[in-house]
């Protein structure tokens, strides 16, 4: 395994449709092209390989608001498919750093809201402690630590669905770099879990 210089690896998830969008035409609710995939035996191993490594999870705002609405219960929940299960208990329990210039208190536990440029607050992580910073599907962070090329990997499900609208994670005029396929992993309905290493 290897980490960037400062120790901590900076990874991030995110599913995208195959022309490369994170949601649909109808805004950042629209995720009905990605709702067959996100339970299938490939994403749910894909959901545990993401988390294991890592020891703190950075989320923008909106995200962080919208897990605490779901991921609770299911850490919760006996009857829940244990891959599931074990990424809402991890979840709970970490460390999360909120990024947020509206939030006034961390909305969970084990959380703290920072006010900072999503760079910085990185670059101070990865000077303590130890274990992957998971950036956990906050795109305008993944966004924002791609333009200052500050991920080291990137875990994807690419969906076999063109959904002809919506936002795209790769804008025009991030800094070139160079990707090392580290596990590709193909399912039924053809979606594909694909994990890269920042080839430095």
């Amino acid at each position: 395994m290897t980490h960037s210089a400062g120790g901590r690896r900076v990874t991030a998830n995110l599913a995208l449709s195959l022309d490369g969008r994170y949601h649909g035409p109808d805004g950042a609710g629209d995720f009905r092209a990605f709702a067959p995939y996100v339970t299938t035996e490939v994403a749910r191993n894909h959901l545990t390989r993401i988390w294991e490594g890592a020891t703190t999870a950075l989320l923008g705002r909106v995200n962080a608001e919208g897990f605490l609405g779901y991921w609770p219960s299911v850490a919760a929940d006996e009857s829940a498919d244990p891959r599931d299960r074990g990424y809402a208990k991890w979840l709970v329990e970490t460390e999360k750093v909120v990024l947020s210039t509206t939030l006034a208190e961390a909305p969970w536990e084990h959380s703290r809201v920072v006010n900072a440029p999503a760079a910085d607050v990185v670059a101070g992580l990865k000077s303590t402690g130890a274990g992957d910073i998971l950036v956990n599907s906050s795109v305008s962070v993944i966004k924002a630590l791609l333009s200052a090329d500050l991920l080291d990997r990137l875990y994807l499900m690419v969906l076999p669905e063109i959904v002809g609208g919506g936002r795209r994670l790769f804008d025009d005029g991030l800094p070139r770099s160079a990707w090392r396929l580290a596990h590709q992993e193909t399912g039924d309905l053809g979606e594909i879990a694909l994990v890269y290493d920042r080839a430095r």
